[in-house]
């Protein structure tokens, strides 16, 4: 890759707030001994770098944003919460939508059966009442 295309880079990735830093193979190996990291030890060959980011959603999205952009940068694989992902898993992972959308999924669908519940006992009363009105009117007829 040439300056300009790695500082394109590292300013996505920067923006994303991910670190982005070239790396010996030794020292990436050392470095991640006894660390979560160290799963992916097998994939420290060749010149590498390494994206850091403390969210993995977010990381992914820049890396494959750029990816898409510049076909020089390989992906090898990633580190997400102590297991280690190949390049499908990682472009999985980055094809989710965002926190905020995943959570009100999940808030959603926690809330969908007490709403169903609240208009079934809601909708039992109603009924009862309609029945007593009618009942009512017929006797009075």
């Amino acid at each position: 890759m040439t300056v300009a295309e790695l500082s394109d880079l590292r300013r996505l990735l920067r923006a994303g707030g991910v670190e982005y830093r070239v790396v010996k193979n030794t020292i990436a190996r050392r470095a991640s001994q006894d660390t979560p990291i160290s799963v992916a030890k097998d994939a420290f060959k060749g010149p590498i770098a390494i994206a850091i980011g403390y969210d993995p959603v977010t990381a992914a999205k820049k890396v494959i944003e750029f990816l898409k952009k510049n076909e020089k940068l390989k992906l090898c694989g990633g580190v997400i919460e102590g297991k280690y992902c190949g390049v499908q898993e990682v472009k999985a992972v980055a094809a989710l939508p965002p926190r905020e959308v995943l959570l009100s999924v999940l808030a959603g669908t926690l809330q969908a059966p007490l709403s169903k519940l609240a208009a079934a006992l809601s909708a039992t009363v109603s009924s009862f009442g309609y029945a007593l009105a009618s009942l009512k009117t017929k006797r009075e007829t």
